[in-house]
């Protein structure tokens, strides 16, 4: 049998809570974060609103000669990176040289990275310009300057899967800590909060262009009419059960049981699309049937179509209304690959807690799609969560977490 991997640290950087405390109390609350933009001007855009985190100052938290290597998405990262180490009371300098991986996920979060260096490449000539070279440097610079800062040199990687990409990297550190690695850092930390990724956001057609924030992202809701971006994410330390207990970790969250991924057929063909399979298979991994299921915390989209198909899936594996369901991403908005990242937090934390989290703006989902959503917090006992997510393209990822045990 193999030994189970367990979540021993969690750093998160929210608009709800630039740490994991601050996001909880926040979503227990049902305090919304998402608003009108302020990071860039948003008046030429048809979408002006965001999940953005306020009062964030990098100067606070990293040494001043990092600011200027690193982008805002990777001083999040950078920060939600130490505060999971810390509070898995993990010293990387203390530890063997390769004891300590690190595997993230990213997507949107190249845009302002990419606008910044084809600018820079830009001034010494068109001939220069390569936005291939641009986000391909990004999607290594989250993983790479965490791994420089604490000096890590065990197994690296970065996932793009959009959505779905905190809980494919997590995933991979699963995998990595299964085979002998004694500690990785996996998660997401995500956005595009500038100019050129509001334009690619927006040419998805699933951004709303609703300019109050409490009817702009309301999944599974009759006037659904998408979704909000946001920034953020979070990231943690996985270490096997028994490695935690020797060392005397101060606290385990839960165990990553279970995991799976698919990828929808294309446009146009009669196959289905296979985010069921994926909540299935997950399920299978983690050796718990679909009765075990106290709370699944749900991809979403906030597009009428997307959620019909979420919501025939849920029907499917738990019957009408057949286990509560929430949504606290409508909260901060979706945050490309930090957002699944961010829902796994909050479902290790709603099993810490026995509360479920509600999903705000939603009060009564479509009595079509026939889901118990939670509209407001709800106490329970619980043992065992789904977090399912999507990524733009077809991506499906679907983890099941328990409690520890």
């Amino acid at each position: 049998m193999t030994a189970a991997t367990v979540v021993t640290g969690i750093g998160v950087m929210a608009p709800t809570g630039m740490d994991a405390g601050r996001h909880w109390a926040a979503t227990v609350r049902g305090d919304a974060a998402i608003g009108p933009i302020t990071r860039f001007d948003p008046e030429p855009y048809s979408s002006r609103l965001a999940g953005e985190i306020a009062g964030f100052e990098p100067g606070d938290h990293l040494p001043s000669r990092l600011l200027p290597q690193t982008d805002h998405m990777t001083r999040l990262a950078l920060v939600a990176a130490d505060e999971a180490l810390a509070d898995a009371g993990v010293e990387p300098s203390e530890l063997p040289e390769y004891a300590v991986g690190v595997v993230t996920a990213s997507t949107a979060g190249g845009f302002e990275f990419g606008h910044r260096e084809l600018e820079k490449l830009w001034s010494k000539g068109p001939e220069h310009v390569s936005a291939y070279q641009s986000f391909a440097w990004f999607y290594a610079v989250n993983t790479g300057q965490i791994s420089i800062r604490h000096g890590l040199r065990g197994p690296s990687g970065v996932l793009v899967t959009e959505q779905a990409g905190g809980l494919d990297s997590l995933a991979q550190a699963r995998r990595q800590v299964r085979g002998g690695i004694p500690f990785m850092i996996g998660g997401g930390v995500d956005g595009s909060p500038c100019p050129w990724g509001w334009v690619a956001q927006q040419s998805t057609g699933r951004v709303s262009t609703e300019q109050e924030p409490d009817r702009a992202y309301r999944p599974f809701h009759a006037g659904a009419t998408g979704h909000v971006p946001g920034e953020g994410g979070a990231l943690f330390v996985l270490e096997s059960a028994d490695g935690a207990r020797a060392r005397g970790a101060r606290t385990v969250y839960g165990e990553i049981s279970g995991y799976a991924a698919t990828f929808d057929p294309p446009p146009g063909t009669d196959r289905p699309p296979t985010l069921r399979r994926a909540a299935e298979l997950a399920l299978a991994d983690a050796g718990v049937t679909a009765r075990e299921v106290d709370v699944v915390f749900a991809d979403a989209a906030g597009v009428p179509e997307l959620d019909a198909i979420e919501a025939d899936a849920l029907r499917a594996l738990f019957g009408p209304s057949g286990v509560p369901v929430t949504a606290p991403k409508t909260m901060t908005g979706r945050l490309g690959a930090g957002g699944a990242a961010l829902d796994l937090a909050t479902a290790l934390l709603a099993i810490r807690h026995g509360v479920i989290p509600p999903t705000v703006n939603v009060p009564r989902p479509a009595p079509e799609y026939e889901l118990d959503l939670v509209s407001a917090p709800r106490r329970a006992r619980l043992s065992v969560a789904l977090v399912l997510a999507r990524g733009h393209g077809g991506f499906n990822a679907a983890m099941v977490v328990r409690g520890p045990r």
